[in-house]
């Protein structure tokens, strides 16, 4: 649907942002019939009879998206129109919206309306794309996100940064993690940025960095910044390797690792958390590794080297997430 309701928090040391669910993903195939995602208990009945709608959808995928589109939060409302816990643009929601629990009211603020029509949405367009190359699912979110008829048009995902971060991240959020997946210890959370720390120093390179150390990166970075011929990192790059060093796998990407993380409530960031930057889930941006008072080790942009910044070292910190001991699928 092109949009999603941005959590909005300070900037500070002590910044975190306030989610609407503890994500826990499991299994690594999103499309089944069980959730066992962790979601708000007044909607697990919905989520679950919802997304047993068509084959293509699951009750993951449908938690995953509606963590990804609202944070379950019914109230929500994006500066570009969407409404409610699914997000419905209102033109959508006038031809797809249904009576979900027969009170003879389409609501789209209702999430007993909002979840079964978001989940029969899902079906009609993954019918609309159904031709159409690629992965199924993938072309099916891509659709929910930027219309069936873009991705009817470029035959597969869009080439679209916020609808391939919007495809990858809710990806993410299906497959990661597992029933018992745990946090980093506070050994691997020494180790990690003990990692880093050695890293001060090594120049940023775009596309650059992986779970064995500093590599030459790729083209091109939003700025027109090749890193081919820099060895160094990129800001995800340096949270892979930091954290590989400590025996945990991250996705490559910021939008990836944010999606794989555990959410973080106030008042309880501690060193070793990743901290966010970005619009919404779907523009993350970049990533760091907090290490306390206010500070984080990154790789900032082109042109820079790996250091110390203050977390208002960018003015759009989005959220805060603990990497967890799953080692979780590269996309």
């Amino acid at each position: 649907m092109r949009s999603t309701t941005a959590v909005t928090i300070g900037v500070g040391a002590t910044a975190a942002v306030v989610l609407g669910a503890l994500v826990q993903a499991a299994g690594n195939d999103p499309v089944g019939t069980a959730l066992s995602m962790a979601v708000p208990a007044e909607y697990k009945t919905l989520i679950e009879e919802a997304g047993n709608t068509c084959p293509e959808v699951s009750p993951n995928l449908l938690a995953a998206l509606l963590t990804q589109e609202s944070g379950f939060n019914p109230k929500a409302k994006s500066p570009v129109g969407a409404q409610g816990i699914a997000q419905f643009m209102p033109s959508t929601w006038e031809t797809h919206g249904i009576d979900g629990n027969g009170d003879g009211k389409r609501d789209v603020w209702d999430p007993e309306d909002a979840i079964p029509s978001s989940a029969k949405y899902l079906c009609t367009i993954a019918e609309d794309v159904k031709g159409v190359p690629g992965d199924k699912q993938n072309n099916m979110l891509a659709a929910y996100n930027a219309g069936s008829v873009a991705v009817q048009k470029y035959g597969g995902v869009p080439p679209y940064k916020e609808t391939q971060n919007y495809v990858r991240s809710i990806t993410a959020l299906a497959n990661s993690g597992s029933g018992g997946g745990r946090t980093a210890t506070t050994d691997q959370v020494a180790t990690a940025i003990n990692a880093a720390k050695q890293m001060i120093g090594t120049p940023y390179s775009w596309g650059g960095g992986n779970a064995n150390g500093p590599s030459t990166g790729t083209c091109c970075s939003p700025n027109g910044r090749s890193g081919k011929s820099t060895t160094g990192f990129d800001c995800s790059g340096l949270t892979l390797y930091a954290y590989a060093k400590a025996g945990i796998a991250l996705p490559r990407t910021a939008a990836a690792q944010y999606a794989a993380s555990e959410p973080i409530k106030p008042g309880q960031m501690k060193p070793g958390d990743l901290v966010f930057y970005g619009s919404n889930a779907t523009s993350i941006h970049h990533v760091g590794i907090y290490v306390g008072s206010g500070w984080m080790i990154d790789a900032p942009r082109p042109g820079t080297q790996v250091r110390y910044s203050p977390l208002d070292t960018m003015r759009d910190l989005f959220a805060v997430g603990r990497p967890t001991s799953n080692t979780n699928k590269e996309i």
